[in-house]
C-alpha cells in the first residue's frame, strides 16, 4: 500500500479529517519559522487524540538531537523528519531513539551517492530544491529522479503535489509513500477537507490502477 502523509498539521479539526479521508501518518512541523508551526501543547493534544493505527511525524529543521528526543518523549510522536541540513552524524544520533525520515531537496545534477550518506533512515523524503526555503515550496521534484531512487529505497515523494496531480506522480515514480501540504490547504496551515479527501482518493485509484496492470502481466 502506497502510505499518504498529510504534512503541516497544526490543529485537531484538521487531524480529524486528515485521519478520516484515510491518511497514514500526519506530519507536526516543529520549526519556529515556518508557517505550518504547531506548539506544542497543540501537538501533544492532536496526538493523544489520532487513532491508533494514524503515525504522527514531528518535522524539525537542524534542531539539536536533544532538543528533538526531549520533545518526543512529551508529544509522542512516532517518527522525527528531519528536513534542513542535518550531517549524518546527526541523523545517526537521533535514529538511536526514534525512526527518522531524512528529507533532501533534490535541485539539478543531485548525485544518487547522498543516500549512502544515510544508512539508519527509515525513509527518504524527496522535495523540490529552492534557494532559502526548507520545503513547501509548492514546486515539484524530479519525477525521473525520484523513480531512479525507488529502485532500493523507500522514498516518499513530496512537492508540489495536489489531487490533480498526484496519481500521475503515483504512476511515474511508485513510491513508497506520498507526502502533502500546500496541495491541500486553504491557506498555510489551514487544510482543505474536501482537498485532503480527494487528493487521498486519487492515490487510492492510482494504486488499484497499477496493482490492476501488475496482474494482468502476470496472466500475460
Amino acid at each position: 500500500m502506497i502510505r499518504v502523509k498529510i504534512c503541516g498539521i497544526t490543529n485537531w479539526a484538521d487531524a480529524k479529517a486528515a485521519s478520516e479521508a484515510g491518511a497514514n501518518s500526519l506530519g507536526l512541523n516543529f520549526y519556529e519559522k515556518s508557517l505550518r508551526r504547531v506548539s506544542t501543547a497543540d501537538a501533544a493534544q492532536i496526538r493523544s487524540r489520532l487513532p491508533k493505527e494514524v503515525e504522527a511525524v514531528g518535522v524539525f529543521v537542524n534542531a539539536k538531537p536533544a532538543d528533538i528526543v526531549s520533545l518526543q518523549s512529551f508529544v509522542r510522536f512516532d517518527a522525527a523528519q528531519l528536513h534542513g541540513d542535518e550531517t549524518p552524524a546527526i541523523v545517526s544520533q537521533v535514529a538511536r531513539s526514534m525512526r527518522v525520515i531524512k528529507a533532501l531537496r533534490v535541485g539539478p545534477g543531485f548525485p544518487l551517492s547522498v543516500f549512502d550518506e544515510f544508512r539508519e533512515v527509515a525513509a527518504f523524503l524527496l522535495d523540490a530544491a529552492r534557494a532559502g526555503q526548507y520545503g513547501g515550496t509548492g514546486h515539484t521534484t524530479d519525477w525521473v529522479f525520484a523513480r531512479r531512487a525507488t529502485e532500493d529505497r523507500n522514498i516518499i515523494l513530496a512537492g508540489g503535489l495536489t489531487p490533480e496531480n498526484v496519481g500521475a506522480a503515483i504512476r511515474a515514480v511508485r513510491p513508497y509513500a506520498v507526502d502533502v501540504a500546500s496541495g491541500v490547504e486553504v491557506k498555510p496551515g489551514k487544510k482543505d477537507h474536501g482537498k485532503m479527501l480527494a487528493f487521498i482518493e486519487e492515490v487510492r485509484r492510482a494504486e488499484r490502477e497499477l496493482n490492476g496492470s501488475g496482474e494482468k502481466a502476470q496472466q500475460a
